[in-house]
């Protein structure tokens, strides 16, 4: 159950990863036009994150 938990919170981290490298490679513009800030990334990553 344990190692459970730890590969959880692994795959957690990747995802968390992944969102903000992708976003980070984003325009301003094109994050303006999905309703997002440069400064939001790691909030918005943070968020998707715990919802998926």
């Amino acid at each position: 159950m344990y190692v459970a938990y730890i590969l959880s919170k692994i795959r957690a981290h990747q995802r968390y990863r992944q969102i903000t490298r992708e976003l980070m490679q984003l325009t301003d513009r094109e994050l303006e036009d999905i309703g997002i800030s440069r400064y939001e990334i790691d909030v918005v990553a943070s968020r998707q994150n715990t919802i998926s």
